[in-house]
């Protein structure tokens, strides 16, 4: 499998006493491929998967993959702290229809490189589904580094590698060292960076509410190589992605902005609490801003 284009992990909307809503599931899922997004990822950190019990992210596999209908790829993270859970979300994957599975670092146990490669390796075994690897040290304290990269090049099904550590120096390294391992934006305020270094994919959190503007981001640089206007895009967005990053409240934010396109994406789980009304009141503008900007360069009128 190659991953080209926007792959938006998904929220899960919930109602007010944290229980799945799932008309507003079925709705975003229907928002985004209609959108024009090329794949969507179930439990990601968007989805909040870190909050769900295994049975809950199990069966929102199997109901994320029933409302897709074969529309686009479903791809499905298996983050936990166990190996043992990791091979079990994996297995379910393949038993929902995944079509790929995102495989990150197990969190706080700081493992070393050797020690990732074999929680990938054995993760890849019991799934035997194209890779996504997920390199998020901000998150997991750890660098997916050179030692387990090498490693993996045992089994052809790691495909890609989402980088989200920030650090421009390991876009260097894998643009130059790991051409098989396609590229894939987890940074979003490096989108353009990423796809002049060859990145063909963006995994972005914030195409859950606005896919047009990451869409058109991803066709002018990827597909058309117009960094021109892949700059103009980029600008008119950056103080959307600012806002996202500020004060951790990223998953709120998304929610949130959702929300605002009309799907009552719901509050998110404890310990998060969800934004004030001075943080609704800024992204709100924000998004009004970028929208209009975006549509000014794609030449879409109001």
């Amino acid at each position: 499998m190659q991953f080209e284009g926007i792959y938006t992990p998904i929220v899960t909307p919930y109602h007010d006493d944290f229980t799945v809503n799932e008309p507003a599931l079925r709705a975003t899922v229907d928002h985004l491929c209609n959108a024009g997004v090329h794949g969507i990822i179930v439990a990601g950190t968007t989805g909040e998967y870190y909050a769900q019990s295994m049975d809950e992210r199990m069966a929102l596999m199997v109901q994320v993959k029933d409302m897709i209908a074969d529309r686009v790829p479903m791809i499905v993270g298996t983050g936990a702290m166990r190996t043992e859970d990791s091979i079990e979300y994996a297995k379910a994957a393949v038993d929902a229809g995944a079509d790929a599975i995102l495989v990150a670092t197990p969190p706080y146990a700081y493992p070393t490189g050797r020690e990732i490669a074999l929680h990938c390796l054995a993760v890849d075994r019991a799934a035997n589904l194209p890779v996504m690897l997920y390199n998020y040290p901000g998150r997991m304290s750890v660098n997916m580094d050179e030692e387990t990269l090498d490693r993996l090049g045992r089994s052809p099904n790691f495909a890609a590698i989402k980088e989200s550590s920030g650090d421009p120096n390991r876009l260097h390294m894998l643009a130059r060292d790991y051409p098989h391992i396609g590229l894939s934006c987890g940074m979003d305020d490096q989108a353009l960076e990423f796809f002049a270094w060859g990145a063909r994919s963006w995994v972005c959190a914030g195409s859950n509410f606005a896919p047009k503007a990451h869409i058109a981001l991803y066709q002018a640089c990827a597909v058309d190589g117009d960094f021109t206007k892949g700059r103009a895009i980029m600008s008119a967005m950056l103080p959307l992605m600012r806002v996202l990053e500020q004060g951790g409240k990223f998953i709120q934010c998304i929610k949130y902005g959702l929300t605002l396109r009309g799907i009552d994406a719901g509050p998110p789980r404890r310990p998060l609490q969800p934004l004030n009304k001075d943080d609704k009141r800024e992204l709100e503008q924000v998004i009004r801003t970028m929208d209009t900007a975006i549509n000014t360069i794609i030449g879409v009128r109001q």
